[in-house]
């Protein structure tokens, strides 16, 4: 046996020269160049250069958003792009970047439309060069999921509150557009509210659902599937919905005439519902109850869904389990289909919208864990960064991994292997070229996603 005290000592020095550390970074880089992100910013929050400026606002924000992809939760992290100027050009200092925060929120919603404006036009581009790997395409439905969660504040900031958790911070409203089970996700909105917001606030989730629409081509429109909690499930937000011709499918509270319902239900109509892979589960069943409620106060065509199943072992059974069972409900305005199985489908479809959390997780280890500035306008464009961190991070693997599980590798996975690739730089034949360990086992990967990007045309 070796033990570890028999190797020789390591001796370390400084003066290396060509070396990088957050090569993979090369791959965000690539994608702010083909998504056209990187100019539509430049051109977007031009107002706010000032005069004899050295640095564009524009690669400030943008350098910032890849700052939080690579794992940054401060603005002084962007010194981990300033450490390698071949690779990712000049970086601010960090006052330079602070004012330009300052700037921004003093700007307010302005400020916030021109981020916003610059994130749509290059979704639009990253969809497009997508082609039939990008959300909606060949008539898909596109699946935008509305949830709230809360974000620990740690010192007095404002808008800081105690929270329904008994905790103290913030409680953002969030919408993510769903690339579906072979993808992962992108931030359509992130709106900061007040630790003490409510979670069923119809405004908030009208504004994140207005945001989020705003993100999205408006040809695509008619194919957004709207999927919330019970949160979502008020009279405000279902008419909002159903004016603006919407898909959705929304948890819905159980009441006692829809319990009433439940209980007067003939055993014959309950189907069997489906597992995560459309395979009838066993022990859980779903039933139609529009036609014994009364719902002409409601969205016209709205349909009540209910889901019945044993709960799994162990879990504290509620007032609403009734024999033994737990029941859940959801409404949709999708219209009857022919035949058994529909009703599975529809309740799997809506069971889909638990994939929020995983995106809304991948956004707390992208910068949304803790909100670093102090005034809440400050922390509104934090979460416009960390929103533009997360859609890099999508439209990288959209666009760059196709077949490879890392298409639904989350950030830390992606940093560990992919982004934290150290490098070398080396100057020949009039070309720059990155060269990566032949050890490094992830570097094969690295090289392909490159390549394919690098083939793709800048708008």
């Amino acid at each position: 046996m070796q033990l570890i005290g028999r190797r020789s000592k390591i001796v370390v020095s400084t003066d290396g020269k060509g070396l990088i550390s957050q090569a993979g970074g090369l791959l965000l880089m690539e994608t702010l160049r083909v998504t056209g992100l990187g100019t539509s910013l430049s051109q977007a929050l031009e107002r706010w250069r000032p005069p004899r400026a050295v640095h564009d606002p524009g690669k400030i924000v943008a350098d910032l958003a890849m700052t939080l992809a690579l794992g940054g939760d401060c603005l002084a992290d962007i010194a981990v792009l300033r450490s390698s100027p071949e690779l990712f050009g000049p970086v601010a200092s960090d006052p330079t970047v602070s004012r330009l925060v300052t700037t921004l929120a003093a700007a307010g919603p302005t400020a916030l439309r021109a981020i916003r404006a610059a994130r749509a036009a290059a979704r639009a581009r990253a969809w497009a060069l997508a082609g039939e790997r990008a959300p909606g395409a060949d008539g898909t439905l596109i699946p935008v999921d509305l949830d709230a969660t809360i974000v620990i504040a740690h010192s007095d900031k404002q808008q800081a509150a105690p929270t329904w958790k008994r905790t103290y911070g913030f409680h953002p409203m969030t919408a993510f557009i769903d690339h579906g089970q072979d993808g992962t996700g992108e931030a359509a909105a992130l709106l900061l509210r007040a630790g003490n917001a409510g979670s069923n606030t119809a405004d908030d989730h009208i504004t994140a659902g207005r945001l989020a629409l705003n993100q999205i081509p408006a040809h695509l429109h008619k194919q957004v599937l709207i999927r919330t909690d019970s949160g979502g499930g008020t009279r405000a937000f279902l008419t909002w919905v159903s004016s603006r011709r919407l898909k959705y499918s929304i948890g819905f509270n159980l009441t006692d005439d829809i319990c009433a319902a439940i209980g007067a239900l003939p055993t014959d109509v309950w189907e069997v519902a489906y597992d995560a892979d459309r395979q009838p589960r066993a022990g859980a069943w779903v039933a139609e109850l529009t036609g014994m409620l009364d719902l002409s106060s409601w969205p016209k065509g709205m349909r009540v869904i209910v889901r019945k199943e044993r709960p799994h072992p162990g879990a504290q059974l509620r007032f609403t389990d009734i024999d033994g069972h737990r029941f859940t409900c959801f409404v949709t305005g999708t219209r009857p289909g022919g035949g058994r199985g529909q009703l599975a489908d529809l309740e799997l479809r809506h069971r889909r919208r638990a994939r929020c959390e995983d995106r809304i997780r991948c956004a707390k280890d992208t910068g949304l864990r803790n909100l670093p500035l102090h005034r809440s306008a400050q922390n509104q464009i934090w979460c416009e960064l960390v929103a533009l961190a997360c859609e890099l991070t999508a439209w990288m693997q959209m666009l760059a991994i196709d077949g490879h599980p890392a298409r639904r590798w989350e950030p830390k996975r992606l940093r560990l292997r992919v982004f934290s690739a150290a490098g070398r730089l080396v100057q020949g034949g009039r070309r720059l070229r990155l060269r990566l360990s032949h050890r490094w086992k992830w570097a094969g990967l690295i090289a392909t996603a490159i390549t394919r990007l690098q083939t793709l045309p800048a708008p």
